[in-house]
């Protein structure tokens, strides 16, 4: 590099750093750094220069959240305004916090921030610009700064003083709260205004948290505005019909959803609009835990410069990723742009969904590998959104999965009460005929620790056969607990692996285990039951 050169790049870095109006919308003082909109490599410089992480032998910046390797449910608050009071789900998944307290823990973060080097990122979330929303991410890690820019959208450079976005997000991993003085309920929070459109997070450097914030400001505003959110990744095959997969994390979203036979349109977070499927992000948040070449050779390759690691251990001398090290947590995560991905659809949108897959991480091992769904059904387990929690997706969880229900596939994200979603995706399963699956891709032949992990083809096989619509109209086995139409063959895949029972070895244990899962169901969706359908009511097991 010539002296002139040298003397640019310096140049270029101290206009990065001059503080700018735009920041006292959130109330943060100038006093410090400010980076503003930097590009990729340049945020990837700044993480190295500040020993926030280490690049790995692929390319990718990795780095360690340290104490919380996943998201704090518990730690989570809505502001009580009386503007919106009456609309929010109130409990533990949106705690009230009152608005004095959060102006106090507000001006404690932006006191915090006064003299410290701070990374900007303004983006968009969600590709429909009639449905999408700006927003500022203003944060005191580079790598947090990096990671937002490859999960949302129409990212800027340079500095954007006058820019007023539609929601700003205050990142303070090092400040931690004190629950006596701040109302929390430990060191870290998470809390949204949704009046003043502005969310702190501090006490994490989880950056799922992030992401998760925003993803729950979507699911209040949209529904307000006749759009569906969704908790689901999205793929369109080559006739332009496009599939959703809900489920949890560690369900298979992104890994069936990235299929080199189809094309993405985005792995999480979708609306369903009347105009049809819009994705929220501009990248993907895949868990790498077990990462091989061979079964999912989109993400492997989507590891390179660019992309971020979160708490994958290195090589400590080849500095080669170790996927299959869970020692740090199982919920080991990889973050990068969708254009990473060869074939993706890159305005994010697409038609009305022919088909929906509702995945479970069943660990009881007894619901069947896939199972056609009545439009009432599909409704019941919407609602119900049973899986196993896997380890590290939420801090204190323990090494063995957690059966657990969570309304709509996603109730630590849902502002509004669950059977307003419910609705919504009933309205337009019926009004555009689309056809709905459950598929478990946990445990078969026993439950966790006695039988084993579904087998990734044979699921692949069957989620193919049923976005292709080959499960229409076959032979069905009505499970006489469950109730669900179970089919007797599918292409590719043993007639033996279909039917649940029949892969235990001991025929009256499967019955138990079934009829304890059933009577979870019944217990769980009496939350429900008074704002559905006796129809819907009626979908659930029978043998409880």
């Amino acid at each position: 590099m010539t002296t002139t050169n040298r003397q640019e790049a310096r140049d270029d870095t101290v206009s990065e750093r001059q503080p700018g109006p735009g920041l006292t919308i959130a109330g943060v003082p100038q006093r410090g750094a400010i980076h503003w909109n930097l590009s990729r490599a340049r945020l990837v410089e700044e993480a190295l220069r500040r020993d926030e992480g280490a690049l790995a032998a692929n390319g990718a910046l990795t780095a360690l959240t340290g104490k919380y390797t996943g998201r704090s449910p518990g730690d989570k608050f809505v502001v009580d305004q009386a503007s919106y009071h009456q609309h929010i789900w109130w409990g533990a998944v949106n705690q009230p916090l009152a608005p004095e307290v959060f102006e106090r823990l507000h001006g404690r973060i932006a006191e915090y921030f006064q003299d410290r080097e701070l990374f900007v990122l303004d983006a968009t979330v969600g590709a429909d610009a009639e449905y999408g929303i700006t927003v500022r991410v203003i944060g005191e890690y580079a790598w947090h700064c990096h990671f937002a820019q490859l999960l949302f959208r129409d990212c800027q450079l340079g500095p954007q003083p006058d820019r007023v976005p539609d929601f700003t997000v205050l990142a303070a991993p090092g400040f931690q709260t004190d629950p006596q003085r701040d109302g929390t309920n430990s060191e870290t929070v998470v809390a949204l205004d949704l009046e003043q459109n502005l969310c702190l997070i501090a006490g994490t450097e989880y950056a799922g948290e992030i992401k998760k914030s925003l993803f729950t400001v979507m699911n209040y505003l949209l529904p307000l505005r006749g759009v569906l959110p969704m908790h689901c990744s999205a793929s369109m095959g080559e006739a332009g019909d496009v599939a959703l997969f809900f489920g949890l994390s560690g369900t298979g979203k992104t890994t069936l959803s990235t299929d080199p036979t189809r094309r993405l349109i985005g792995d999480d977070e979708h609306g369903w609009s009347d105009r049809g499927i819009f994705n929220f992000e501009g990248g993907s948040y895949a868990k790498l835990i077990d990462l091989s070449r061979e079964q999912e050779p989109l993400i492997w390759g989507a590891m390179r410069f660019g992309a971020v690691m979160e708490n994958v251990v290195l090589d400590p001398v080849t500095r080669e990723p170790c996927y299959e090290d869970g020692s740090l947590t199982e919920n080991t995560r990889g973050a990068y742009p969708l254009d990473f991905i060869e074939g993706m659809v890159e305005s994010g949108t697409g038609g009305h969904p022919s088909a929906i897959l509702l995945l479970t991480a069943d660990a009881e091992g007894v619901l069947p590998p896939i199972a056609v769904l009545t439009p009432e059904q599909a409704q019941y387990h919407f609602l119900s959104g049973y899986t196993s929690k896997l380890a590290g997706t939420e801090r204190d969880l323990g090494d063995e999965p957690e059966a657990t229900f969570s309304a709509c596939y996603g109730s630590p994200f849902l502002p509004l009460p669950p059977h307003v979603y419910g609705e919504m995706l009933a309205e337009r399963v019926a009004h555009h005929g689309t056809r709905c699956y459950l598929v478990n891709t946990g445990w078969t032949g026993g439950p966790f620790g006695v039988g084993q992990r579904m087998n990734l083809a044979q699921t692949r096989a069957m989620v193919n056969a049923a976005i292709r619509g080959d499960l229409e109209g076959v032979e069905y086995q009505i499970d006489p607990i469950f109730g669900l139409r179970v089919p007797k063959h599918c292409p590719g895949v043993p007639d033996g692996v279909l039917q649940p029972r029949e892969t235990w070895a001991d025929g009256e244990a499967y019955d138990r285990r079934a009829r304890a899962l059933a009577a979870k169901f019944a217990a769980n969706f009496a939350e429900y039951a008074e704002d559905v359908s006796e129809a819907v009511r009626a979908a659930g097991p029978r043998g409880v």
